[in-house]
């Protein structure tokens, strides 16, 4: 059912539960995964060697489960390119996680406007 799982994440502490569900997901549908971190537009502060490694340890995490995955990494505005990437790769879900605010509260939130732009199902994690 799902070949091919975009994974999405940041520095967010609810990284570490979407990695699990994009494990999971993997693991039950013997899924490709591709794992997307997304740094801001340019002029923006960020740490790329912080990113290097917000990716290896999460691409550890399905090496140590004896799943393979893709590791990309993009710039530019996190929810267009997380769309565009999942057109890019056929994705059949996006896997997201959000900050504990309910969309409904928070229509500015990347998760609703993955939401709101993605070309397949999007899978959103609290």
């Amino acid at each position: 059912m799902f070949e091919t799982v975009l994974l999405a994440i940041d520095h967010s502490p609810e990284t570490t539960e979407t990695v699990a569900v994009g494990l999971q997901l993997a693991r039950q549908h013997g899924s490709r995964v591709v794992l997307l971190s997304v740094v801001e537009e340019e002029g923006t502060m960020h740490d790329p060697v912080a990113v290097t490694q917000l990716l290896e340890q999460a691409r550890g995490r399905f090496e140590q489960a004896g799943l393979a995955c893709d590791v990309f990494e993009r710039q530019g505005k996190p929810a267009f390119v997380i769309g565009d990437v999942a057109d890019e790769i056929n994705a059949d879900v996006i896997v997201i996680g959000t900050h504990g605010i309910t969309l409904e509260e928070d229509q500015h939130s990347t998760a609703a406007r993955v939401i709101q732009l993605a070309p397949c199902p999007v899978l959103v994690v609290p």
